[in-house]
């Protein structure tokens, strides 16, 4: 639909001053098209990081070893394919159009559907389970309405399916003492059985990720910076190395090809070096690893500022002599390595540490994150306006210009990238205690093994 709409004579650009230039049948097709594209982009961004890490089986030995590199291995293909979509068909677009790049994408959209169907009958499915979002709906429902009864003296005596009559696609988990007010919900002896210890025990792993989640927004609001004001920067900077001309859409290969790098250098050098030292089998923690990559993300705002300052003042300076396109490369760098550390590990920990019905949901957190980010920057961005066009005596919001050419030249972005570098600061401190507060799945059983005995489960000393 969008490859038919760009070639279509009634979508050349025409001078428009209105807030919307496109209207009746056009607009319909055109918003059902990007509505039918982002419903597909999320099913299968959604499900196919589970999908293949479900070929390994965790419980056998070398199977989370096995997962760790699919994801490493899944986004050295993402990368990859990022990078030709900011080369190649960002060259396309300029040399043969719009509608020729759409069709590309139309293609090779049609030809990967082709390998994952003649891929079907190699691959491992697991079992369909119930909805989680059901089964989470159902546990909270359960434990509201059964909040004023009194717990039963042993946590043995909680209800939990037996195997003929529990659903084989969904592993038991053993009870733990956090988040104790959900266990209300299998509460034996109501009327429709309640819900079992697996049910509210797999409610408590998601509650126990989503601080984990909320921590990485922040660093997705700087990486929608990089691809909206520092893209827009290019433009205001020379393009040329040596003979060659840079396009400015071409600015994001940086990060990528710093991930295409470094992704296996990861797996075949860091990992093995940093096994033997720490004894991990995947050298460090996932938590560790995002801890690095948003540690980075400040790292490569506050260099973004710095960027801006010499860009700006370059160009007020003398506008026939602008800094190097290049000069970019330092803060998409260094975010490259960052969301290397942060994203792809976050996506291997939500899939570890998820219950076997729920890794689809959970492998979305990482994706979800991404989408709250951009969604957070817009309001950023709206709100420092608001703000500083109030405070500032000029009256004029950090991001806003008075009518001249370049308008990016009179705003103050430097400002903008190092509020956001502090506000990452904030954040990495917030994150670090919640990575503290955050007990793994062994880890809470070893735990919850150790501190009491059945008997005193709900004694008020524990």
């Amino acid at each position: 639909m969008i490859t038919i709409q760009a070639h279509s004579k009634k979508s050349e650009h025409v001078p428009c001053n209105k807030p919307s230039c496109i209207g009746g049948s056009d607009a319909t097709m055109f918003y059902a098209s990007l509505c039918i594209l982002a419903f597909g982009c999320s099913g299968v961004k959604g499900s196919v990081a589970a999908l293949g890490a479900d070929q390994f089986d965790r419980n056998e030995t070398g199977g989370a070893k096995g997962v760790a590199s699919f994801i490493n291995y899944y986004q050295f293909s993402m990368t990859v394919g990022s990078l030709i979509g900011v080369t190649v068909v960002v060259w396309i677009v300029l040399n043969r159009g719009w509608h020729w790049a759409f069709f590309t994408g139309l293609v090779t959209a049609f030809v990967s559907f082709v390998v994952l169907a003649l891929g079907k009958p190699f691959y491992l499915f697991q079992p369909l389970a119930n909805s989680p979002i059901v089964r989470v709906s159902q546990v909270i429902t359960t434990a509201v309405r059964n909040r004023n009864l009194k717990f039963p003296e042993s946590s043995d005596e909680l209800y939990e399916a037996d195997d003929k009559e529990g659903d084989t696609s969904v592993e038991k988990l053993a009870h733990t003492n956090q988040f104790r007010f959900l266990d209300k919900a299998a509460i034996p002896g109501q009327p429709d059985g309640g819900c079992t210890v697996t049910q509210f025990e797999e409610v408590k792993i998601l509650i126990r990720m989503l601080p984990i989640f909320a921590s990485t927004i922040i660093m997705n609001t700087c990486l929608a910076q990089l691809q909206t004001f520092s893209v827009v920067q290019g433009y205001f900077m020379e393009p040329h190395l040596a003979t060659l001309n840079i396009p400015s859409p071409w600015i994001p290969v940086i990060p990528l090809l710093f991930m295409a790098v470094l992704l296996p250098l990861y797996e075949f050098l860091f990992i093995p070096f940093a096994r033997k030292i720490t004894g991990h089998p995947n050298g460090i923690t996932q938590l560790q690893r995002v801890g690095v990559g948003l540690v980075l993300s400040i790292i490569s705002m506050g260099i973004a500022g710095l960027v801006e300052v010499k860009r700006r003042d370059q160009a007020l300076k003398d506008p026939f002599k602008l800094i190097s396109l290049f000069w970019l490369s330092f803060q998409y760098g260094v975010f490259g390595i960052a969301d290397m550390f942060a994203m792809v590990w976050l996506m291997e920990f939500f899939y570890k540490e998820a219950p076997s019905g729920m890794r689809s949901l959970s492998t979305s957190f990482a994706l979800l994150s991404l989408s709250f980010g951009y969604f957070l920057s817009t309001a950023f961005v709206n709100i420092v306006n608001a703000v500083t066009e109030k405070v500032s005596s000029d009256k004029q919001g950090w991001l806003q210009a008075p009518e001249m050419e370049p308008p990016l030249n009179h705003y103050k972005l430097d400002y903008f990238y190092w509020f956001l570098a502090i506000l990452s600061t904030l954040n990495f401190g917030n994150y670090l205690y919640w990575a503290s507060w955050y007990k793994y799945r062994s880890q809470v059983k070893e735990a919850d093994e150790d501190a009491t005995k059945p008997s005193e489960y709900y004694s008020p000393a524990t």
